[in-house]
């Protein structure tokens, strides 16, 4: 299912610039990833290190099986916070970087974001890599996420942000199992990619507001049109149960410009008796929801919930000091502009998702792109590229505190 036009225009990534669709869809998917790889508590994952740069080596091409090999082997480092701080860095371009996957050897990302399928003949943007100022990180290795997987559901939830996280998970491991030993099963609102001999599912969801709105499968372009049920998502929400690890976003269907229409009750009687409200309202309300179904209904003994954050807007060149206004034309590099937003970010929106996740009873992790942190909300950070600002709290500025347990990444790539 798509995105409406009126925000798949919006979230067009530039020609040349790195597309935020790649960025984000990789890099958050790393974020949740890292997360799977620091829950002791359940010993589930062990901790892995940051080695120091230095003590990593630059090693030529390798085949697949080699790429498994060095990968296992960085396996024996310990992962210490304290020693690797991930969310002080900077992008770097590596021309000897090697993605685990490709938009032409994944067959299950969408033609939208299938860059060189879509006539882009350069591949740089494959070959940015986030480096922290003091450590290296850890590489993803697709066999130990799988093995982690065992057993367990893995499902996306929102809008088709959150489906690229899905297909980047999924070409991030399903290219080390075999043809005959994985599925992929397409629905209307619900897809399943199946990695049988792991017994372990990943799925996607489509829920663009989270709660129930009459433009959940039939999609309404006109954002006038759309009313949201901001007090009702079981709808929804009966296909979350039994999931090992939730993973919802909702923001950018909500930034329409406009005031939302909002519905109490059933649609039953029509769409007549809605009422208009201010986006962070309507926002926070059905923020609310959801929080509400999630303490009412979720074991956090059997399932663990994470929430992704807003992407800040890349849509007008001014916003990185570009001259050539929404044009993109041999833009090649990523945004390197410090604390960038874009004009279409509100960090009003953020402080809501702050505000409602200290209520919370089931405990939750919010990330967004480079960085995971854990609850309290203090330090929930928003970022594009390059370094990580707090904007949860308006108590606290500047770099998050001690409040914030930071999580590692893992490089999906090998070097």
């Amino acid at each position: 299912m798509s995105i409406a036009p009126s925000l798949s225009a919006a979230m067009k990534p530039p020609k040349g610039k790195l597309p935020i669709s790649i960025v984000t869809f990789v890099i958050c998917s790393f974020a949740f990833i890292a997360l799977l790889y620091t829950d002791s508590s359940r010993s589930l994952f062990k901790l892995k290190s940051c080695p120091r740069r230095n003590a990593v080596k630059q090693s030529k091409d390798r085949t697949a099986e080699d790429n498994l090999k060095s990968l296992q082997m960085d396996d024996r480092f310990e992962f210490d916070p304290e020693e690797c701080t991930v969310n002080t860095g900077k992008w770097m371009y590596n021309k000897t970087f090697r993605p685990l996957y490709t938009d032409r050897s994944c067959p299950y990302l969408d033609r939208q974001v299938s860059c060189v399928k879509n006539g882009r003949r350069d591949s740089d943007y494959s070959r940015w890599e986030w480096q922290p100022d003091d450590c290296t990180l850890p590489r993803f290795n697709p066999e130990l996420a799988l093995k982690k997987l065992r057993g367990k559901r893995l499902l996306f939830v929102g809008d088709s942000l959150q489906r690229g996280q899905w297909q980047s998970f999924i070409c991030l491991v399903e290219w080390i199992i075999p043809e005959d030993k994985k599925s992929y099963k397409q629905g209307r609102s619900h897809s399943v990619f199946r990695a049988k001999e792991y017994d372990a599912t990943i799925e996607f969801y489509w829920a663009p507001f989270l709660i129930e709105s009459n433009t959940d499968h039939h999609i309404i372009a006109d954002p006038k049109k759309r009313i949201l049920k901001v007090d009702s998502i079981d709808r929804h929400a009966k296909n979350w149960g039994g999931v090992d690890f939730l993973v919802f976003n909702t923001y950018v269907w909500w930034m329409s410009g406009l005031r939302l229409k909002t519905l109490w009750g059933s649609f039953a009687n029509g769409e007549e008796g809605y009422e208009e409200l201010d986006t962070t309202v309507a926002y926070r309300i059905g923020l609310k929801t959801w929080a509400n179904w999630i303490d009412s209904n979720i074991n956090p003994n059997k399932t663990r919930v994470f929430f992704t954050t807003m992407s800040p807007t890349h849509t007008r060149g001014e916003d990185w000091n570009s001259t050539q206004g929404t044009k993109c034309f041999n833009e090649t590099k990523p945004v390197l502009k410090k604390k960038y937003w874009g004009t279409g970010s509100d960090k009003r929106m953020m402080s809501v998702v702050a505000s409602i996740g200290k209520k919370m009873k089931v405990p939750r992790y919010f990330h967004q792109h480079n960085t995971a942190i854990r609850v309290p909300n203090r330090c929930s950070l928003v970022g594009l590229h390059r370094d990580w600002w707090q904007i949860a709290d308006k108590r606290t500025e500047g770099r998050p505190t001690s409040a914030c347990r930071l999580h590692t990444l893992v490089l999906a790539g090998s070097s």
